[in-house]
């Protein structure tokens, strides 16, 4: 598959999904439909489907206005009256976007929102405001419960497989978690590599599940209790 990030508002990440270099793209996430736009006709090509992980206006406010010059499927999350969903899937439920050549399954993550979903292809998980590098979504709705079974979900992905968040917010993740374990070696060598690429304007995401299971706090933490004071603790930060 050929991914492409199309930056929108200050640090959000739309991902574009080509099963090919220059074939038509699965849009995630559409928070605003004219960054969409500037990408399609910059690589002329038209929109095959839409993955909606959640209900928060910054991945969902560009749907509707796409759908009015793209009127295809949406693949969204049950529970949640998001307008222009077309397709509504629960856990591990696992489908083919109509029109293409990979098979997705879907993990429900509950905790950044209650309908929270991911989509998984092998390689490749988009996860949303679920996970991000070195760090996880601020807990609108979920529970703490909820949350870390939701991480510990997409832990159990093989370390290989490419990480795609929703927001540049590494380099303030990598703040924290140096503070919350301070003798990681391997966030400390994480670090220098994300001030490099943010002092040349680059992303730091894809990240991986390997990667993340040895620098991110929340993925690693063992147990609810754990994770609920690291939540709790990050948000004060």
């Amino acid at each position: 598959m050929h991914i492409s990030a199309i930056p929108a508002f200050d640090d959000n990440y739309i991902w574009a999904i080509q099963m090919y270099n220059g074939s038509d793209a699965i849009i995630v996430d559409p928070g605003d439909d004219q960054p969409v736009r500037e990408w399609l006709r910059q690589h002329d090509v038209k929109i095959s489907a839409f993955f909606i992980t959640h209900h928060h206006w910054d991945h969902t406010n560009g749907l509707l206005p796409l759908l009015k010059d793209y009127p295809v499927s949406v693949y969204g999350p049950r529970g949640n009256d998001i307008q222009g969903v077309t397709h509504r899937l629960g856990h591990l439920e696992r489908f083919t976007p109509i029109g293409g050549e990979r098979e997705f399954t879907v993990f429900e993550t509950p905790g950044h929102t209650l309908d929270h979903i991911c989509f998984y292809t092998q390689g490749h998980a988009f996860v949303g405001d679920t996970l991000f590098s070195a760090g996880c979504g601020r807990m609108f709705e979920g529970t703490p419960e909820q949350f870390h079974n939701s991480l510990q979900c997409l832990a159990e992905l093989p370390d290989n497989t490419n990480v795609y968040c929703a927001h540049e917010y590494t380099a303030a993740n990598i703040e924290f978690a140096l503070k919350a374990e301070p003798d990681n070696a391997a966030i400390s060598q994480y670090s220098e590599q994300v001030k490099q690429l943010r002092a040349h304007g680059l992303k730091t995401l894809p990240s991986t599940i390997g990667l993340e299971k040895q620098i991110n706090p929340f993925l690693r933490a063992a147990s609810t209790e754990q994770f609920a004071r690291l939540r709790q603790w990050k948000d004060q930060f």
